[in-house]
């Protein structure tokens, strides 16, 4: 279950809130980047908790192979962007608070496609989970 409710949080966050929320006409561009960073701040801290608890309730069942395999998968994608590109996106809003334009970043894109890369990665764990626990 915490794969499948990691995930349900991943699409929550990432794939409908943060799209609708730079589609609302009353946020500026400023408020509504200031709220994606304490988002993904917060959610990113959430995630690693998730990941936490996934791991060792891995280690209690084992640490069955393509599930242990997938963790460190997705323990290697939260750790490309917690320590590298979370940091680069903050600084990007900091200069685009002080008035600098910035244009779309290829950090941005990266952190897009790790978020899409995690989605596939954790339904794989869910559903190898409900297998092992049928078979």
């Amino acid at each position: 279950m915490i794969p499948a409710i990691w995930l349900g949080l991943l699409i929550g966050v990432s794939f409908i809130s943060t799209p609708i929320k730079f589609a609302a006409p009353s946020l500026d561009l400023m408020t509504a980047l200031d709220v994606g960073r304490v988002t993904f701040s917060l959610f990113n801290k959430i995630e690693w908790g998730v990941l936490s608890l996934l791991t060792i309730f891995l280690w209690l069942n084992g640490l069955p192979g393509a599930r242990t395999l997938l963790a460190i998968w997705l323990a290697f994608l939260l750790f490309i962007q917690s320590a590298l590109l979370l940091p680069i996106l903050n600084f990007y809003i900091e200069t685009i608070a002080q008035g600098m334009q910035k244009p779309p970043s290829f950090e941005h894109l990266m952190y897009g496609v790790i978020e899409t890369a995690k989605a596939p990665s954790l339904a794989a764990v869910a559903i190898l989970g409900i297998i092992q626990q049928y078979v």
